[in-house]
């Protein structure tokens, strides 16, 4: 029987190391490479019938990058239009060239090439770029596929038990967008950098970088300052009825949604509408201007809500005093819920990372990737907030259950609270949720720890039963005026026992009666003023462009990244995104111009990023859809040059100055 060696190669080192440790029980050979942060693992084991050699290395990320014929990358010699047609080249970069040739050695002698990246769609680009290097060495080398989420002995034993075939559409989609990425980036990058740095002495040595992404982006934060900026406060008086009852009556609570994210929170703010019947209809939210003294009662709010007419206003409130008295018409008794939270995609992680760990997006991907590599939660790149009914959930809660923590919750799951995870919308069947693959080591500290006992919480909790209670509404009249009030009895917190990221508190109200009269302690008319909405915070940013369908959930945080590397954001206070005076210029040049399609609004990237579906499902082709996505930015990119006084005009605005004279002779002509 013919010696079978095959090569095993990973996306990174900690993981290449990790697989051959499982794989072989941990007796495997270490040899060195030309490069420091690469070894070789070589161990025997079986494939398929027969005995084997495996050799497991690893890359550091993409070997590969995608670069212009060297013609075309003297930014003075040539025009940024044509980059639009230029030749393009895909090879091996210059810091890659050691693992090239430990890729290209030992495939030499090997039969097969098993593909270890991260399964998603940039995973199997890498896979590719192995596959192509590999096989200039052996053309007749056989090229496999291993599919995991879990660096667990499981899973990884699991995968090497089912191979399969690299998915090509997938490396294809990436492909598309890489091109895409180079022509548009460059093109745009060099016409409003060259066209910038000889006109404005302060921008004479600054990059102008430009994404598809990107700017969208920063176009979304432009959008939501500019509406707080040019808001334009209103007063606002309504009617408020306190009564006192024996027995029940506390101080007026908030209710739990003042300290829950809401998903309207995230969406461009148009304003909270205060609505009367009557009334009018104002953007932003409504502020009480009055200072609430504390006192015993129970309030009922007015169920017009706000009305932005004084006279009217008070004229109800005197009809209200004139009656002196209220009537209860309405007592609705009713359990309620609040629903556990579902299972946790890279979305959710980088909105509550963000909102409630007050870590940024960037740094929650960074810290969740180095507890994938560890093999202490799974894959943290997954769209899926699904669990698969065949997955076994059991034995990751166990895993849980000698954590002082939250140890005593997971065993009160195995003993009979656990429900099955509710089922969301999403499935990318690549990856199941991200959960806990193991428990809190020791030695796991600060955003680190606070990353992992988010994952395992969230998880704990979406196995556990909804939060119970009964809900009472109660409905007074005065006069013509309804009003009403809600009281909150928690009977079951359930899940709320362990995941503290969520807020439901009692608010206990007395009992009433249908048909009973009262005496109303106070009835008052108030007053308030409208407020500006909200700058964006990160939470909010992230949500905007996962519904835009900008980035994908393992890029929006990357976008977000670049705008503030780039000197067109800052976050103020450390929570708020502002645009620079050069975002803001850069955004409001593009706006400016005679274009079909906003370079600074979401629809020719999203529209992008639907044909890369395409692609990878099969219905639409690499070359079709890199031709008809340039097309679109070529009609955009000519407009821009032919108005690019535009731009110069924007720029001059915000940076409070005409170009520079002196300069002005030095003008490279686009």
């Amino acid at each position: 029987m013919p010696h079978v060696k095959v090569l095993c190669v990973a996306e990174k080192p900690s993981i290449a190391k990790s697989v051959a440790g499982m794989l072989s029980g941990g007796r495997f050979v270490t040899r060195a490479t030309r490069n420091k942060y690469i070894k070789n693992y070589e161990f025997q084991l079986q494939y398929g019938n027969q005995p084997c050699t495996i050799v497991m290395t690893a890359l550091l990320g993409h070997l590969m990058e995608l670069e212009f014929a060297p013609a075309f990358k003297n930014w003075n010699t040539c025009p940024p239009l044509a980059l639009f047609d230029a030749p393009i080249i895909k090879e091996v970069r210059g810091d890659m060239q050691a693992l090239k040739q430990n890729l290209q050695s030992e495939a030499r002698n090997s039969q097969t090439l098993v593909i270890w990246t991260d399964c998603d769609l940039e995973g199997e680009n890498i896979g590719e770029e192995v596959a192509i290097v590999c096989q200039q060495s052996n053309p007749r080398l056989s090229v496999k596929r291993a599919r995991f989420s879990v660096v667990q002995p499981r899973e990884i034993k699991q995968a090497w038990d089912n191979l399969v075939m690299l998915d090509l559409l997938q490396a294809a989609a990436v492909n598309a967008r890489q091109e895409l990425d180079l022509r548009i980036g460059a093109a745009f990058t060099r016409f409003q950098t060259l066209h910038a740095q000889v006109r404005f002495v302060e921008l004479a040595k600054k990059i102008l970088s430009y994404g598809s992404c990107q700017f969208p982006t920063l176009g979304f934060v432009v959008d939501q300052y500019k509406r707080h900026q040019n808001f334009v406060s209103e007063p606002f008086w309504k009617l408020e009825v306190w009564v006192q009852r024996g027995g029940g009556d506390n101080l007026d609570a908030g209710s739990e949604d003042d300290a829950k994210f809401s998903e309207e929170d995230a969406l461009p703010a148009r304003g909270r509408r205060g609505r009367g019947r009557g009334g009018r209809g104002r953007g932003g939210r409504n502020q009480n201007a009055q200072a609430e003294p504390a006192r015993k009662g129970t309030r009922f709010t007015w169920a017009r809500g706000t009305l932005f007419d004084e006279e009217c206003c008070s004229a109800l409130h005197a009809l209200c005093l004139d009656d002196g008295g209220a009537t209860v018409i309405q007592v609705s008794k009713k359990p309620t819920e609040k629903w556990r939270p579902l299972p946790l995609t890279t979305v959710e992680l980088q909105k509550t990372g963000s909102r409630y760990l007050k870590i940024s997006s960037d740094r929650v991907m960074s810290i969740a990737e180095k507890l994938y590599n560890n093999g202490y939660i799974s894959y943290p790149r997954t769209e899926t907030d699904i669990f698969d009914d065949n997955f076994s959930l059991h034995p990751l809660i166990e895993l849980q259950t000698q954590d002082p923590r939250w140890g005593e919750y997971a065993a009160g799951l195995l003993s009979g609270r656990f429900r099955r995870p509710r089922r969301g919308k999403n499935n990318d069947k690549a990856h199941p949720p991200i959960h806990p693959t193991n428990a809190a080591p020791d030695n796991l500290s600060g955003e680190e720890l606070k990353i992992f006992e988010f994952v395992t919480r969230r998880f704990l909790a979406c196995c556990s039963e909804n939060a119970k209670g009964n809900e009472t509404i109660v409905k007074i009249q005065v006069a013509s005026e309804q009003f009403s009030t809600t009281g909150l009895m928690i009977t079951e917190r359930n899940y709320l026992d362990v995941y503290p990221y969520d807020k439901w508190t009692s608010h206990v109200i007395p009992e009433f009666q249908e048909g009973e009269h009262l005496a109303p302690i106070e009835l008052e008319m108030k007053n308030g003023h409208t407020t500006a909405p909200q700058l964006l915070t990160e939470a909010d940013l992230i949500n905007i462009m996962d519904k835009s369908g900008i980035g994908t959930d393992a890029t929006i945080h990357e976008h977000i990244k670049k705008i503030l590397e780039r000197e067109y954001a800052v976050k103020a206070n450390g929570q708020y995104f502002c645009p620079t005076t050069l975002g803001m210029a850069l955004v409001e040049a593009y706006d400016s111009m005679d274009v079909d399609l906003a370079m600074s609004k979401p629809y020719l990237r999203s529209q992008m990023e639907a044909s890369m579906r395409g692609i990878c499902s099969g219905t639409r082709q690499k070359q079709e859809v890199v031709h008809e996505s340039l097309e679109m930015y070529r009609t955009v990119f000519a407009t821009a040059m032919e108005q690019a006084d535009r731009l110069e005009g924007a720029l001059s605005k915000y940076l409070g100055h005409d170009p520079d004279q002196d300069m002005v002779s030095m003008i490279w002509t686009t």
